[in-house]
């Protein structure tokens, strides 16, 4: 009897530290830090400013620490992320192109915000420039937050220009831009010394060329794909023609990560071109004391309507509520008129806030360097994003088109051709449900 009750004495206490030992480690996890990871795939100095940012968060408050991780690419991101969720072990807070932020959120994999944004009365949705807040809404629901602005426009060498008497002015056309690049570009026998532009590798200086000619993504009932139109064709040719007929145009293509993009702004910086067309990003990794910027030209009787869009914050559908509140804090920090505009001085990317303008810090900056000024000056009348109803196939059809252009030199004729019917077919699956 008495050894029972010993027994039972015992384990009463054993259940009680246990219970107070289960209370203590709660009670710590509540006060301590929600830890979570904020997947990126930015490198350089922008990678360099995003875990700038991530360091004044965490020392500003003591609820969230993020942890930066960075991918070598936008598209690497998009990989790990569908890995993530298939082995259901997902970052907390992921930075998104356009197109799979929203094809992410359609499948249901992406959290809703709005409720985290009705229950934050300092967050003021009408303040983000509306083309870009817009993004992240679907069907009224905002799935992502835009965290930066972003339109590719036209770098120059001043020096070249000069020297060769061309003002910025004549790349106001793409027929005169074409003149322009032939007066830049140096030869010595059959190899070009200096190449009067570089384009950058990829469909998307080429869709901005041909949006700029009147070119449509799908007829207005949204029924056929129109990529093989006389629009895109003689906006397509424009770049196969200069890269391997004329040879005023170069273009870096493969290797690891941002490879290609940063061997074209090299070209521009070291004198191996007299510009590039690149990312209002790429600010951050340019010395204007050499380079100007302009915005892109259209084709003679149209209008210049490059894309211009938003890369996207967004919270996984998977991740706990805890790291959901947690994100929604990170990236609502991120956002902040002053940090954005911190963020387009330091990289050059257009701020998602209209109040970034007022940020005293960023009203000097744009009155010392102009350059700041170009992206914002673009977006005012560019296109918006294409939201691909296909998934993405349609732009993977014209990423194979633009390889196809660029690197082997098919004609654009044919490439776009063989696009259109890839997409096509892809666009009837989605149609026909």
């Amino acid at each position: 009897m008495f050894t029972r009750k010993i027994g039972i004495f015992s384990l009463i206490v054993l259940l009680l530290v246990s219970m107070i030992s289960g209370c203590s480690s709660e009670k710590s996890s509540a006060n301590g830090p929600v830890e979570i990871e904020f997947w990126y795939g930015l490198g350089g100095k922008l990678g360099e400013n995003v875990e700038k940012r991530i360091k004044e968060f965490n020392a500003s408050q003591n609820e969230v620490k993020v942890k930066g991780v960075a991918q070598g690419s936008y598209d690497e991101t998009l990989q790990k992320l569908q890995a993530a969720i298939a082995a259901k072990k997902v970052p907390a807070a992921v930075l998104l192109k356009n197109d799979p932020m929203n094809a992410f959120a359609k499948k249901g994999t992406l959290a809703p915000l709005t409720k985290y944004i009705k229950e934050d009365a300092d967050f003021h949705p009408e303040d983000f420039i509306d083309a870009f807040y817009q993004q992240g809404n679907i069907n009224g629901e905002q799935y992502a937050l835009p965290l930066y602005g972003t339109t590719q426009v036209l770098y120059y060498r001043k020096d070249m220009f000069e020297k060769a008497g061309i003002a910025p002015e004549q790349l106001k056309t793409w027929e005169s831009f074409a003149e322009a690049t032939k007066q830049l570009t140096k030869k010595s026998g059959d190899k070009t010394e200096v190449y009067g532009w570089a384009p950058m590798w990829g469909p998307d200086n080429m869709i901005d060329a041909a949006l700029s000619n009147g070119a449509k993504y799908l007829s207005e009932d949204g029924k056929k794909v129109l990529i093989d139109s006389p629009e895109w064709v003689k906006a397509w040719e424009f770049f196969k023609k200069g890269i391997h007929e004329d040879k005023t145009m170069t273009i870096h293509h493969d290797g690891q990560g941002w490879e290609y993009w940063y061997k074209t702004i090299d070209d521009a910086m070291q004198g191996r071109a007299a510009g590039y067309t690149g990312s209002s990003g790429d600010q951050g990794d340019l010395d204007f004391s050499i380079l100007a910027a302009y915005p892109q030209p259209s084709w003679e009787g149209h209008e210049a309507a490059p894309h211009a869009g938003a890369q996207m914050g967004a919270i996984p559908v998977l991740a706990s509520e805890k790291e959901k509140k947690a994100a929604f804090k990170w990236l609502t920090f991120f956002t902040n008129a002053e940090n954005t505009a911190d963020w387009s001085i330091n990289s050059g990317y257009i701020p998602v806030r209209k109040s970034a303008q007022d940020v005293p810090a960023y009203k000097e900056f744009a009155e010392k360097n102009p350059q700041i000024n170009v992206p914002l000056q673009q977006a005012q009348i560019a296109t918006p994003p294409f939201v691909d109803p296909t998934g993405g196939k349609i732009y993977d059809a014209l990423v194979k088109a633009a390889d196809k252009v660029e690197i082997e030199g098919v004609s654009a004729e044919k490439a776009l051709k063989d696009a259109q019917k890839e997409a096509q077919r892809a666009l009837d699956k989605v149609v026909k449900k």
